[in-house]
């Protein structure tokens, strides 16, 4: 159930949330909500794998 729930958020994330890897984003210049959302989607990809 839990990783179900978590694929589905990765989906919704891959859709929604912007990919700072593709934009070659410099992590030492993200701003606090870049860097957030990039916990966030590191967060669910590693619990939808597991």
């Amino acid at each position: 159930m839990k990783k179900a729930t978590f694929k589905v958020l990765a989906k919704l994330n891959k859709i929604l949330l912007p990919s700072y890897t593709s934009k070659r984003l410099d992590l030492s210049k993200a701003s606090k909500m870049q860097l957030a959302i990039i916990g966030w989607r590191y967060f669910v990809t590693t619990n939808a794998l597991d």
